[in-house]
C-alpha cells in the first residue's frame, strides 16, 4: 500500500472562515488533518478584492511559506509592507508578525508551515495591521 494522501483543497477540506464570521470575504481550508500530515501543515486561503485578514499573527517556533497562486496583494511582515504578485513565494521565519491583504482582483494563496503546528505556538492580534 502506498503511503500517500490525495485531497482536493476546495472540495475535501472544510472552509473554517464561516465559523469565525469571515465569510464570504475569506475562505480558509486547513488541510493538515485531511492529508494526514505528520510534520507540517498546508492551508488554502482565498481573499475577496481589497479584503485584509482582520488579525496579524506570529509563531514562536514555526516557519511558514506563502505562495500566491492567483491575484495580487500585499503582505505586512513586522513593520514592512511588500507587494505580491502571482507565483511569488515568501518564507516567513518564526518570530515575524504577518498579515495579508488582497489586491483589486482578490487573491488565493497557499500557506505551508513546519515543523508540525502546535496551537500554543501562535499569537494573534486583531487589527494588528492598521493604516
Amino acid at each position: 500500500m502506498a503511503g500517500y494522501t490525495i485531497k482536493n483543497l476546495r472540495e475535501d477540506v472544510e472552509d473554517q472562515a464561516p465559523k469565525f464570521g469571515f465569510s464570504p470575504d475569506m475562505e480558509s481550508r486547513f488541510a493538515r488533518r485531511a492529508l494526514g500530515a505528520e510534520n507540517g501543515g498546508l492551508t488554502y486561503f482565498r481573499l475577496a478584492p481589497g479584503f485584509r485578514v482582520p488579525f496579524g499573527h506570529v509563531h514562536s517556533g514555526q516557519e511558514e511559506i506563502y505562495v500566491l497562486v492567483d491575484g495580487s496583494g500585499r503582505i505586512k511582515l513586522d513593520d514592512e509592507v511588500v507587494e505580491l504578485r502571482e507565483w511569488d513565494a515568501v518564507r516567513i521565519p518564526a518570530g515575524v508578525w504577518r498579515n495579508v491583504e488582497a489586491g483589486p482582483d482578490g487573491l488565493v494563496f497557499l500557506a505551508y508551515g513546519a515543523p508540525l503546528f502546535d496551537p500554543s505556538d501562535a499569537d494573534m492580534t486583531p487589527g494588528w495591521w492598521s493604516d
